[in-house]
């Protein structure tokens, strides 16, 4: 009887650390409401995610808002995103029904994802807020730095202070020349003296005269000099150079009307120095799909599916470009300062051809990082710094080096 006794004790237990085991793992599964970890979702959704996919509308693939309640399972959703083919050919019913649903479309697979990144991109849909109509526009034009936009604005400045000088002067001489005559006719003069005092002034008078020469001689000058200066400041500066490329890419729709990501084509740009030019095989993860027109051989999707069926890469003509002297890292600005691509790039969105939109030279990196505020916040490296640095002001990229010669040339 004891021993009947002691059995069931054991089967209790062990039902209650089955059980305890399942909480766990439910618990484990729970969507996080944690901002970092929401903010986390959003940047690998941007870049992974956000070509065929939209949280609150269809793209190439369904709107992900409520993703969590139709799916199976958390677990089915990590299945399915790390390699979708496998989860299909296995037979799963939804998956199956899914794939027909949306016309075969095969979706990328992403075997590096880790569970927790998973985890985050669910946070960050369930979480998911639509923007209201004048919401991102504020927020992109928050976002470009208020850099000179370049050559010598100083010259400017000085030959206008010049001019308005000059005509001080005139005004001036007018005034003394309206009290002198004044003064000379409460004189007793002859009248040829009387004569030369109001004698009218006309243009081929003052055309003649010492001052009118001067002036012009001044004016010739003093913007010839301007044009010889601008043009030795603009040497090398190639702002608003937009070649044509060998298939007519369109950034508007595809950054614009797709809100494609740009890291999700320019891969390089989160881990690396370039932000890299996309390979036909990234094309080809969309193109793949979409086809439409491919048949005339002419079609600019049709050039993408020639190349990548003859297996040669596209000869992108290259738009932003700077010296060898200099160096730059892509990767130090936008995975670790936050910067935007349009920050530097421009509207892209709004580009069909994509131009330089900024100046690139030297005056312009140093004026922003004399004007562009650390990103600090969750970063311990910088805690002693933002200390020292506890002003209203806040802490500057020329704070912590950015003005020194050996950051960008060594």
């Amino acid at each position: 009887m004891r021993k009947l006794h002691l059995h069931s004790s054991y089967k209790s237990l062990l039902f209650v650390f089955f059980l305890s085991l399942f909480s766990l793992s439910a618990f484990s599964q729970d969507i996080s409401t944690d901002p970092a970890a929401i903010s986390a979702g959003e940047q690998l959704f941007n870049a992974n995610c956000k070509a065929c996919h939209r949280v609150d509308k269809k793209l190439v693939g369904p709107a992900l808002a409520g993703v969590v309640d139709r799916a199976p399972s958390i677990d089915w959703i990590k299945s399915f995103i790390k390699n979708s083919s496998k989860v299909i050919a296995a037979g799963d019913e939804y998956a199956v029904n899914l794939y027909n649903e949306y016309n075969k479309t095969q979706m990328t697979a992403f075997t590096s994802f880790k569970d927790e990144e998973i985890m985050n991109i669910l946070a960050y849909v369930s979480a998911y807020k639509a923007p209201g109509p004048d919401e991102g526009g504020a927020n992109q034009n928050n976002q470009q730095n208020a850099v000179s936009q370049g050559a010598p604005e100083y010259l400017n400045i000085i030959l206008i202070g010049m001019i308005i000088i000059l005509i001080l002067l005139v005004l001036i001489l007018g005034f003394l020349v309206s009290a002198m005559k004044r003064f000379l006719d409460q004189r007793t003069l002859t009248e040829e003296e009387r004569d030369v005092v109001h004698s009218p002034i006309t243009f081929g008078t003052v055309t003649s005269s010492p001052g009118f020469k001067f002036i012009v001689v001044f004016l010739i000058a003093a913007f010839g000099f301007k044009a010889v200066i601008n043009g030795l400041f603009s040497i090398g500066v190639q702002q608003g150079y937009a070649p044509k490329q060998p298939i007519a890419f369109s950034h508007k729709i595809h950054a614009g009307q797709y809100e494609i990501d740009c890291k999700y084509c320019h891969t390089g740009a989160m881990n690396t120095k370039n932000a890299t030019i996309p390979s036909v095989n990234i094309c080809m993860n969309c193109h793949n799909q979409i086809k439409s027109g491919t048949n005339t051989g002419e079609n600019e999707i049709g050039k993408i599916v020639r190349a990548f069926n003859e297996n040669k890469p596209i000869e992108w003509v290259r738009v932003h470009n700077l010296p060898d002297l200099a160096y730059f890292n892509h990767s130090q600005h936008v995975n670790v300062g936050g910067i935007e691509c349009q920050t530097c790039h421009g509207p892209v969105e709004e580009m069909d051809v994509v131009r330089q939109h900024s100046l690139l030279t030297m005056g312009w990196c140093i004026d922003c990082h004399r004007k562009t505020d650390v990103n600090s916040k969750g970063n311990a490296y910088y805690d002693k710094l933002v200390e020292l640095h506890n002003d209203k002001e806040g802490m500057k990229v020329k704070d912590i080096g950015g003005l020194e010669c050996s950051k960008c040339h060594y």
